[in-house]
């Protein structure tokens, strides 16, 4: 099986600077336990993108456990394409445009 590609859509990848940026700002630990929670979300779902459950719109959804974010996204051929970096206080499936 070949190894998939993760890609982050220009709003994703938006949303999840600013937050960095939003904990770096207030505790410079937590703005770099935020992008280690980000890099571990990716690694698990590269290795088994299978394994996330469906969410909305033919997406899956990897719950982070430290903040209250999720990583949604979809499977493209061999592409792993982020969608958002959503917060989960946000309005779910605000991001379904993209």
């Amino acid at each position: 099986m070949p190894k998939k590609n993760i890609r982050f859509s220009p709003e994703a990848f938006t949303e999840a600077e600013a937050a960095q940026q939003w904990y770096a700002e207030r505790s410079l630990p937590a703005g770099k336990a935020f992008l280690k929670e980000l890099t571990h979300a990716i690694e698990r779902v590269l290795e088994s993108p299978e394994q996330w459950p469906r969410y909305i719109e033919g997406t899956r959804r990897y719950v982070f456990h430290r903040f209250p974010f999720s990583l949604v996204y979809r499977e493209m051929g061999n592409d792993i394409v982020v969608v958002a970096v959503a917060h989960g206080k946000r309005k779910p499936g605000y991001w379904k445009v993209r």
